[in-house]
């Protein structure tokens, strides 16, 4: 996963946490915005999630950041 990716992943996870707490879920689409401008981050966003780790559909913000800072 590229690091601009990586650092938004965080970040958004980060601020979700911050603001709903801990329990809240979030999907890959949350890292971004409703129009499609990067079609291959979004790609290798929904790559990483759905083929590579075979998550839900929505999973915890805090799993994901977990994830995401532990390079898996």
């Amino acid at each position: 996963m590229r690091t601009t990716l990586r650092n938004k992943i965080i970040d958004v996870c980060d601020k979700k946490i911050a603001s709903k707490g801990e329990h809240i879920g979030v999907s890959f689409y949350a890292f971004f915005k409703n129009k499609n401008d990067d079609p291959e981050l979004l790609m290798e966003a929904a790559e990483w999630w759905i083929k590579i780790h075979q998550l839900d559909h929505f999973e915890k913000a805090s799993k994901i950041r977990d994830l995401v800072e532990r390079g898996k």
